[in-house]
């Protein structure tokens, strides 16, 4: 059967290469030119536990994975239970027919073919390991899809290269065993996919995007504490460190990690630090600190379920608000929640600039889907990050006459000194202070440095873009989101508006400083608004009435610690009348 677009899944327990399996289907496609997603899903056990990796290619553009399987692999009998009912019909399970035959069990169903693989006497035979049983079903989904084996053991060589030729060539023997078994043994091809033109793609996620952005920009510090999902920065900082010339600190708690964030920027680099949550909530001090000090600073919160420690290894988006208004008092910040992999490269190298300039932390909003799920995209422009370090001061030349830490500057923002220079000593002081730096609690004091400190925003504002519409200009039905819900709704509305069903989109990838003159215009706009986010409490209503002072009563929320998928979009807009 020809098709365009083909959803394959992968499931079996921990400690069978489930994780490895699909990343190299997702990019033996990317590298033939198709586009690809694919979404890992994974408890939160030490050892053990159901794993699954689900890919989605396509010949053409396409911007999220979808509902149902075409192909299932099942490196267990669990995985066919569980899974079974979400296949297509006209799909395949590929399984272990020594170990379990559901046809002859009665747990089948009748509308699905039942490819059976021995993967374990496959693997016996040419004496592999037993956990190699995963690239004997990866050859076998291959040879299912007649796809191109070579393409498979090029990237097998690239990911095994350093772990020795024996491995290698274990490894390519399995994939070969899978592949020629299902070739003997079914008579025709299952799928066949649209031929694309050679054109190889990226394949990285939402927090491989932000890594290679945070180089591009000049990161040369960074800090975190390993914490789901955002855990894969850490990593990635860690192994290119020596080549970039950047300090990668692994911290022994977010306490540390933000401190030391806050003295390598005051030191003058420009730093960086990651988190989820629970580690958010323990830097809320130390993010009270940057402002008052003005001392630039990007953090990265990956979000996942809570309270406390929730669902560790899934997504939600329900720290919003918390970003908005985390640690105490009121002081200003940028919150930026990019959508996809190329809006987290160029939002990320604009957070740099934007923490130099106006001397703020900005605080750049993920999630779990985002942040671990692979996105296939068109090599990235480098060369639209530059980089701006604002009134940075490096050699006392520049410092003419008396220095003021903080002077009070029309535009609010003061020339910031490096530790070393001569004519740029000043004190770095938390506690509310003058023009020099020196504690000062008089109230005139008081309300010139906190009218100092907010009067940038009127400069800011002009580098924040405003929520973007897309779609038809006119709509029956506005959907309203933020965040890594726009794929979804974005394949949502492809498939509502063939419908003649008229949808669009207003996306907030910037949530604070807000703008209230845009959103008002695109209510004005829509007779019918619904809400999509991944959380409890619609924090986007709440964000929008409390700066507009209107209500979105429609709302379609998900916060079952998995993201949305488009079908369940579509089945929330057809309900609003």
């Amino acid at each position: 059967m020809k098709v365009s677009s083909l959803t394959w899944k992968i499931g079996g327990e921990a400690g069978y290469g489930i994780m490895t399996t699909g990343l190299i289907f997702s990019r033996v496609f990317a590298r033939k030119g198709y586009h690809v997603i694919d979404n890992v899903e994974y408890p939160s056990l030490i050892r053990g536990g159901h794993n699954t990796y689900v890919s989605r290619i396509n010949a053409e553009q396409f911007y999220s994975v979808n509902k149902d399987i075409d192909i299932l692999v099942a490196l267990n009998e669990e995985t066919v239970k569980l899974h079974q009912e979400e296949m297509s019909y006209g799909g395949y399970i590929i399984c272990d027919g020594d170990k379990y035959d559901l046809v002859k069990i009665g747990q089948a169903r009748k509308d699905i073919n039942y490819i059976m693989v021995p993967f374990s006497r496959i693997t016996a035979q040419i004496n592999a390991p037993s956990v190699m049983i995963n690239n004997v079903a990866l050859g076998a989904t291959i040879g299912l899809i007649d796809f191109e084996l070579e393409v498979l053991k090029g990237i097998v060589r690239e990911i095994f290269g350093k772990k020795g030729k024996s491995i290698i060539e274990m490894n390519i023997k399995s994939l070969e065993s899978g592949y020629r078994y299902v070739k003997d043994h079914l008579k025709t091809k299952a799928f066949e996919l649209d031929i694309v033109k050679p054109s190889p793609r990226l394949l990285l996620s939402g927090n491989d995007a932000v890594f290679l952005a945070a180089v591009r920009a000049g990161c040369k510090f960074y800090a975190a504490y390993p914490m789901t999902p955002s855990s894969s920065i850490l990593h990635s900082f860690a192994s290119a460190g020596d080549e970039y010339n950047i300090v990668t600190k692994h911290a022994e708690d977010e306490i540390a990690v933000i401190n030391m964030a806050i003295g390598a920027s005051f030191a003058g680099a420009r730093s960086m630090a990651a988190t989820s949550g629970g580690g958010f909530s323990l830097m809320n001090e130390g993010l009270g600190c940057a402002a008052m000090t003005e001392t630039p600073l990007v953090i990265v919160l990956s979000q996942r379920p809570a309270p406390a420690t929730g669902l560790p290894t899934w997504s939600e988006q329900g720290d919003m608000l918390f970003a908005i208004h985390s640690s105490h008092g009121e002081f200003l910040r940028v919150v930026m929640a990019p959508g996809d992999p190329e809006e987290c490269f160029f939002m990320t190298g604009k957070a740099f600039n934007i923490a130099d300039e106006f001397q703020i932390p900005v605080i750049i909003l993920l999630d779990k889907y985002l942040s671990e799920s692979h996105f296939s995209c068109d090599r990235f422009d480098f060369k639209k990050i530059s980089v701006d370090r604002g009134r940075l001061v490096k050699d006392d030349r520049q410092i003419k006459g008396e220095y003021l830490r903080y002077e009070n500057t029309p535009d609010g923002i003061s020339p910031r000194a490096v530790p070393g220079l001569k004519k740029g000593i000043h004190i770095a002081n938390s506690d509310e202070h003058d023009q020099y730096g020196y504690s000062e609690d008089d109230s005139h004091n008081r309300k010139a440095m906190t009218d100092k400190r907010f009067i940038k925003i009127k400069k800011l504002v002009d580098r924040i873009p405003p929520p973007k519409k897309y779609g038809p200009a006119i709509a029956d039905i506005t959907i309203w989101s933020w965040g890594s819900c726009k794929g979804p709704i974005l394949e949502a509305m492809k498939i509502l508006n063939q419908k003649e069903k008229r949808v669009n989109m207003v996306h907030f990838s910037y949530l604070y400083p807000f703008d209230n003159e845009i959103t008002e215009k695109y209510l004005a706009e829509s007779s019918r608004n619904v809400i999509v986010e991944n959380n409890k409490t619609s924090q986007l209503s709440r964000l929008i009435r409390m700066n507009t002072g209107q209500r979105i009563g429609n709302r379609i929320l998900k916060y079952s610690g998995r993201q949305f998928l488009p079908e369940e979009i579509i089945n929330g807009i057809e309900r609003i009348e």
